[in-house]
């Protein structure tokens, strides 16, 4: 039997969200005004960094394996932020603070500082919809908590 090869791996899921992340905050930061896709931008920063953060545990889970337990921890304590970042903008999208998220996004951008953006949008536009799905994910939520 021949070995089985992933080819959608955690790492390459992570550097397409944050090459989209980057993308996006640079669309956003060009918008004169709050509108339908502003909105639907800044629920994708959210979903976005939490998907991130999701694909940390699962990119380590082979360094623990082999026992390499400290460049697992490195790893995690390297994009740790993630997840605070998108509480934050989670509350703020939800809260519709924009004043807030203008100071969340510089922070988003210089912990990505390193990404590589094409010249030209590659990626279309991953924000469409994403507003709905961040409403749909907190119902979801709330639905299992039970309130």
């Amino acid at each position: 039997m021949s070995r089985l090869i992933n080819l959608d791996s955690s790492g390459k899921q992570r550097t397409q969200l944050t090459k989209a992340v980057m993308m996006t905050i640079r669309e956003l930061a060009t918008k004169k005004q709050i509108d339908d896709e502003a909105r639907d931008m800044a629920a994708f920063l959210a979903i976005a960094l939490s998907e991130i953060h999701n694909t940390i545990d699962v990119s380590v889970r082979a360094w623990e394996k082999r026992d390499y337990w400290v460049k697992a921890d490195q790893f995690r304590m390297q994009w740790m932020w993630a997840q605070n970042s998108a509480t934050k903008i989670r509350a703020a999208v939800l809260m519709n603070d924009w004043g807030e998220l203008a100071l969340l996004m510089p922070e988003v951008a210089s912990k990505l500082a390193a990404v590589k953006l094409p010249k030209s949008n590659t990626l279309g536009h991953p924000w469409k919809g994403a507003m709905a799905e961040l409403k749909k994910r907190v119902e979801n939520e709330k639905a299992k908590s039970g309130k």
